[in-house]
């Protein structure tokens, strides 16, 4: 299914689940104002599509005791296959990174790293990620305050 097949109802029933990803077929289809047989094939098929790639519950870190995040822009000395291979891998290792984008410009990898505090980070930073191979150079952001998050691009069709 690509966008252009996207009908009014497919979008309501995306819109629905990025409010409430609970929602059962009953709320989906009174909120889109279909029976719940289509509703549940249509749900189906955005699955099947990979428009709607899972399910997750949404976890407040700091509730959890870790409250301080902080932003890794790292540039390898290489960027050849096999050294972005072993950094990937290596950060997968790593329950502190929460998320790594490879990026485009003058630094390889965005992490963002969350721990219990500034001493934990630079435990981590100190003692793990320091230690991984192939990096050239880190350099790390603390953010303040988060202006706005998100899941993915709400649906503006």
């Amino acid at each position: 299914m690509t966008i252009a097949k996207l009908d009014s109802y497919d979008i309501g029933i995306l819109r629905a689940l990025q409010t409430n990803g609970r929602a059962s077929i009953n709320d989906l289809a009174e909120q889109v104002n279909l029976s719940p047989s289509p509703v549940a094939r249509r749900l189906r098929i955005l699955e099947e599509d990979r428009i709607i790639t899972g399910y997750a519950a949404l976890i407040d870190e700091a509730a959890l005791g870790y409250e301080f995040s902080v932003f890794v822009s790292v540039k390898l000395a290489r960027q050849v296959d096999d050294a972005l291979a072993s950094f990937e891998a290596a950060v997968r290792s790593f329950p502190e990174v929460v998320d790594c984008w490879l990026m485009t410009g003058n630094r390889d990898y965005l992490l963002r790293i969350a721990t219990r505090s500034p001493a934990d980070f630079e435990r981590f930073l100190t003692g793990s990620f320091t230690k991984v191979s192939g990096v050239a150079s880190i350099e790390s952001s603390v953010p303040l305050r988060r202006v706005k998050a998100g899941l993915s691009r709400t649906l503006d069709l």
